[in-house]
């Protein structure tokens, strides 16, 4: 046999040799498939995240609402006055309760007393605020609604929340802007925003609003 012959039939057998050879179809399937499982993947583990801190959001609105409605003096002998330190405490444990969030950084709740003025409309008494998030009420400021009756109410429209005569309102609106858990998330700057109210539950010095109790201006959560 010639060495051009023996060249070609080797050639022919290695070549032979590695097209039977399957050894490594599953490593070459997973090097393309596994970009695409860990996408997906991550993907689905920041969609549940985004749904979680959905409902998480959604609690603390209703957290803040609920115990609003109940904060002021133990008294029972006369109407409940309610202090600045009595709503610092209030959204300094909402923040707590919100945990990892960092509510603080990245959201902001807005706390409203909703009450009935002297011409029988709706009247924003007073608000407070928590958090750096740059975010307005969208459903009326402080003093909005103090005369005439233009103000129906707090909420989405057609869905208003209204106080009733000698009774208040407290309403809660929480903003959060979105911490993706993953890199290059599609849900990143995706604002969340729930809203919660709750009838005060104890008869409240309305008239008062909220007593400063001696505390500075400066250590008040006003929202401006």
């Amino acid at each position: 046999m010639s060495l051009s012959r023996f060249k070609s039939a080797l050639s022919r057998g290695v070549m032979g040799a590695l097209a039977d050879d399957t050894s490594g179809v599953a490593l070459t399937e997973f090097a393309f498939a596994a970009p695409i499982f860990l996408t997906l993947g991550l993907v689905g583990s920041d969609a549940v995240n985004y749904v979680i801190v959905h409902m998480r959001i959604s609690q603390v609105a209703l957290h803040v609402a609920d115990n609003a409605s109940r904060i002021g003096e133990q008294d029972v002998l006369t109407a409940r006055r309610i202090f600045e330190r009595d709503i610092n405490d209030l959204l300094m444990g909402a923040e707590r309760y919100a945990g990892g969030l960092d509510l603080r950084e990245n959201g902001r709740i807005i706390l409203s007393s909703l009450e009935v003025n002297d011409d029988g409309g709706q009247w924003i008494h007073w608000q407070r605020c928590s958090g750096d998030k740059v975010h307005e009420s969208q459903f009326g400021l402080e003093g909005d609604g103090e005369e005439g009756t233009d103000l129906v109410g707090m909420g989405r429209s057609g869905e208003e929340i209204f106080a009733t005569p000698h009774n208040a309102v407290m309403f809660v609106e929480v903003a959060y802007d979105y911490q993706p858990i993953v890199p290059l998330s599609t849900l990143e700057d995706q604002e969340i925003v729930y809203t919660a109210s709750f009838n005060v539950r104890d008869n409240r010095d309305l008239p008062g609003g909220v007593h400063d109790g001696g505390m500075p201006e400066a250590l008040r959560s006003l929202c401006d």
